[in-house]
């Protein structure tokens, strides 16, 4: 049976559109909760909630500020996964975090603590292929999709034990580096897009570099869809609450519908 993350872009990709998936930083602000809500009425097909670590070795100036604020705010994991349980926000979720908030709690307990909350699916970035299966054995226990990332330098030898490992969808990087708004549109985030597509029937989304909707359109010439990030968490730093970050999240709808 087909877990609820990736039905919602499997449905998404079979209307021949292009599945959109905002990152939001949980814990940022009192309204976070509310911007996850508008965020998903705008046409979101899942968000990711990012659980604030206080060494995001993936993450760029942005998401570490807006992890700094949320943790100096008092946002914990627990209090992320409450607020998320006894909240409709309306399309499936993935929380992203870390490795040691995971380990810490214990593979089991974090994943069941996901499943209590009602999330569908985890992305835990500095975890490689090689030692992921003890958390991923759990989360499959769980019906907790683990997404795996697969980074442009991969190999060819290495992409199809990523994708037959990866629920969900398979996290295309799009660029060496961290997570931040670039100018334009890496090569590298289409080559890989194109190399998963040979390969693999999930949903293939790119994330890291795609931060305009003009880029996010350019991606999906290739791509089943974009997870975008920074943007969307600078326009919570900036306090454009929720409505704000809705208006972005329905252009980035609008341009990938319009294709």
């Amino acid at each position: 049976m087909t877990a609820a993350l990736e039905r919602a872009l499997r449905d998404r990709r079979q209307t021949g559109e292009k599945c959109l998936v905002p990152y939001l930083t949980g814990g940022l602000g009192d309204d976070w909760l509310e911007t996850m809500q508008a965020v998903a009425a705008a046409g979101a097909d899942a968000i990711e909630i990012g659980v604030p670590f206080s060494d995001p070795v993936m993450d760029g100036p942005t998401i570490q500020l807006a992890n700094d604020k949320a943790l100096a705010g008092g946002a914990t994991p627990h209090s992320i996964l409450d607020r998320v349980r006894h909240s409709d926000i309306g399309v499936p979720t993935a929380v992203m975090t870390y490795g040691n908030i995971a380990y810490r709690m214990g593979w089991d307990r974090f994943a069941r603590s996901l499943a209590a909350a009602g999330i569908s699916g985890c992305i835990l970035p500095d975890i490689p292929l090689e030692e992921i299966e003890p958390w991923a054995l759990a989360a499959d226990d769980a019906g907790v999709e683990t997404v795996m990332l697969a980074a442009p330098t991969a190999p060819d030898e290495r992409l199809p034990r990523v994708c037959a490992r990866s629920r969900g969808f398979v996290y295309a990087v799009g660029l060496l580096g961290i997570t931040g708004v670039r100018t334009e549109l890496a090569h590298s985030a289409k080559v890989i897009a194109g190399r998963l597509k040979e390969i693999t029937d999930l949903p293939v989304l790119v994330g890291v570099g795609v931060g305009t909707p003009a880029q996010a359109v350019e991606v999906c010439e290739v791509a089943d869809g974009v997870v975008i990030g920074s943007a969307v968490v600078q326009r919570m730093l900036d306090g454009g609450g929720p409505e704000g970050v809705a208006e972005l999240v329905a252009e980035f709808r609008g341009a990938l519908d319009r294709g």
